[in-house]
């Protein structure tokens, strides 16, 4: 057995009991949390040799009762006596991440990761760690640049279709409200992985322990930086710029490199497809290049403006605006009576409708929060679910579906990347608007007031139309007249998935591995991070295989 060693407290190697459910009001004291695990486990305070928070929460279903909820991991002086008479305590679950085997000696050419998103970045932060030295092709820009360019559209209308915000660095959710959880199922724990990487790199450590982490634009662009800078120092290789063109296969349909559009192969046996969810014209290689893809659902819509103010005296009452609190947000759905689901999504508390094009002659938006989500307004889509049965014609075509109404909303916008608005009040009335109200749009170029019922199907203007009342029920002043509707929400999901196997690789195609939120596995910054682990451990274990 192994003994302790000399002059070192016992309780060092105690292990540490999980506390659920804490309720303390909002404005407690410190000292209040080891008070109330000490409650709890029926010891006196100072028999808590520490407190650790493991979550933090709040509970607003009463709004004259909302009170925090803490999950408390702490360490005893005795935690035998304890466990003797609470037996059906829980121990804190070891949540640290076990990584597949590095990489043998000698191994072959380098596996290459396409995207810098945060599926990219996260696959390539683990082939790196395991010394696999990938190479990482990025089609835009360092974050830095890429933020200048973002910038040139949203103040002066003018697009880079290779660095905005669907492309470059950190990929599209380095410009939005940077939301870091997810309902994914996560056994081995691999979101704390990403999560505690985020910590390291320069995010707000609450992140670790908050029930609805977010980081924020600014702050990501700090977090992607530091990132860059640990793969690096793993012996990983960027390349920006560097759009893949091609992808080379031999006989048997597995793959051997890539092909740059400067005309450079590069040879790899292995490549992480991790190109985000509007990256059309490589979708349309793959579909060149006999890759398996299916069409799948996603959604279209339009982001809805309200005062912030609102949101938070509908959510918390006469505590709406307290600092612990926060900006407050929400989660609607509705099942129209056309059979069509309406929700809310990505919803931006303190934040702004952004111009999230990446393609000439089209506006798409997106919504995108600093850390503080101090802004006046709240934004978030209200969309329409739709599926293959509507727009039939391939598997390219709910792409194209896309591409049409962004089309619309371009030239409904005055064909200058302004977008095309109108007041909630007007368009349930059924009319266009001719200016806005006391909710002033934040969309930048601009805002265009005019009949957005041109710029969607009928059948989800129809379902939107029936929603909104019903979601003013559960928030009164959804449906407020002078809130603001911009459109076109379209970029909700990838529009195909490139389906893989168990084996994480591409159903036809060896050595191909699609991952995250453009082969349609992720759907969000958190969710898009495990997936890039999960491929990463994959092509590990395939190269470490490899005669």
């Amino acid at each position: 057995m192994m003994q302790a060693r000399p002059n070192v407290s016992p309780w060092i190697f105690a292990r540490m009991l999980r506390l659920t459910e804490l309720k303390l009001p909002l404005d407690h004291e410190p000292d209040a949390l080891r008070a109330a695990a000490a409650a709890r486990l029926g010891v006196p305070a100072e028999a808590i040799l520490s407190c650790e928070v493991a979550r933090r929460g709040y509970d607003a279903r009463r709004k004259r009762d909302i009170h925090l909820v803490y999950t408390l991991d702490v360490t005893l002086a005795d935690e035998t006596a304890v466990r003797r008479r609470l037996p059906d305590i829980a121990v804190t679950p070891d949540t640290t991440y076990v990584p597949p085997p590095r990489a043998r000696p000698g191994i072959g050419p380098r596996p290459v990761v396409i995207g810098a998103g945060p599926c990219g970045l996260m696959a390539a932060l683990i082939l790196a760690e395991m010394g696999f030295r990938p190479i990482i092709l990025e089609r835009g820009k360092i974050v830095r640049e890429r933020t200048k360019d973002t910038w040139a559209l949203w103040r002066r209308s003018v697009l880079t279709p290779e660095s905005n915000v669907q492309f470059g660095e950190g990929g599209a959710g380095t410009f939005s409200d940077g939301k870091l959880y997810s309902g994914i199922q996560d056994k081995r724990h691999l979101g704390r992985k990403v999560m505690t990487e985020f910590v390291a790199a320069g995010a707000p450590e609450e992140i670790l322990y908050v029930s609805k982490p977010h980081i924020g634009t600014f702050r990501l662009v700090t977090v992607v930086e530091g990132i860059r800078a640990r793969i690096e120092s793993l012996g990983g290789e960027y390349r920006f710029g560097a759009r893949v063109e091609d992808i080379v296969l031999d006989r048997e349909h597995a793959v051997r490199g890539v092909v740059l559009a400067n005309g450079e192969t590069i040879e790899t046996p292995a490549v992480v497809l991790a190109i985000g969810h509007s990256a059309r014209d490589t979708f349309g290689m793959l579909h060149r290049l006999g890759v398996h893809l299916d069409p799948k659902p996603f959604s279209i819509g339009f982001r809805i403006e309200h005062p912030q103010a609102v949101i938070d005296a509908a959510r918390f009452g006469t505590f709406a605006g307290h600092p612990v609190l926060g900006a407050a947000d929400y989660k609607l759905v509705h099942h129209a009576s056309n059979g069509r689901s309406v929700y809310s999504f990505c919803m931006c508390p303190g934040g702004r409708v952004v111009a999230a094009t990446s393609e000439a002659g089209c506006v798409a938006t997106n919504g995108m929060s600093q850390y503080s989500r101090a802004e006046f307004n709240a934004n978030a889509g209200i969309v329409v679910g739709i599926g293959p049965e509507d727009y039939p014609g391939g598997v390219l075509a709910g792409m194209e579906f896309q591409r049409f109404w962004e089309r619309r909303a371009f030239e409904a916008g005055g064909g200058t990347y302004a977008a095309p608005g109108q007041r909630v009040g007007d368009f349930l009335a059924g009319r266009p608007s001719e200016g806005f109200g006391s909710v002033v749009p934040s969309y930048k170029p601009g805002v265009r007031p005019t009949d957005l019922s041109e710029c969607l199907p009928d059948y989800a203007i129809a379902a939107i139309r029936e929603a909104l009342p019903v979601f003013a029920r559960q928030i009164p002043g959804f449906a407020m007249d002078d809130a603001v509707l911009t459109g076109v929400e379209t970029r909700t999901s990838a529009p195909l998935r490139i389906t893989r196997g168990r084996d994480f690789q591409s159903l036809n195609t060896r050595g191909l591995f699609p991952a995250g939120e453009g082969a349609g596995y992720a759907g969000g910054i958190l969710s898009a991070g495990v997936d890039g682990i999960r491929v990463a451990e994959a092509v590990a274990a395939g190269l470490n295989a490899a005669d």
